[in-house]
């Protein structure tokens, strides 16, 4: 699958599932990854919920579904990689990609990388 063509090309709705190193688990509305490349995305993220998840359990799970009729989209298994808090690079790269639905305010954020550890469709 080329990754990058797909959240190209492809309109939905994306959402970031994580636990805490307890098991609690949480869901969050994301919009689609920045590709770094074949094997890695990145998300950009405020302290909140998700991101205090990754830090003490850095597995995690991205579903996108495609916007259409049925269920057509897929699923991403990943793994924390590491991360970017400079608020430069981070404005530098988010500006290689601004949509109208994202958000365009300097909050302090954390640009969060994912090793991609397991593709697979969404299945209905």
């Amino acid at each position: 699958m080329d990754i990058k063509k797909y959240f190209e090309d492809s309109e939905g709705t994306g959402i970031l599932a994580t636990s805490d190193s307890e098991g609690n688990v949480d869901l969050a509305i994301y919009s689609r990854p920045y590709i770094i490349d074949e094997n890695k995305i990145a998300f950009s993220m405020l302290e909140r919920t998700t991101y205090q998840n990754v830090l003490s359990n850095p597995k995690a799970a991205y579903m996108f579904i495609e916007e259409g009729k049925g269920y057509k989209g897929t699923r991403l298994y990943l793994k924390m990689a590491g991360e970017e808090t400079d608020a430069k690079v981070i404005k530098e790269i988010k500006a290689q990609r601004i949509r109208k639905h994202e958000s365009k305010t300097d909050s302090v954020r954390h640009f969060v990388y994912f090793e991609i550890e397991n593709v697979r469709p969404l299945s209905g």
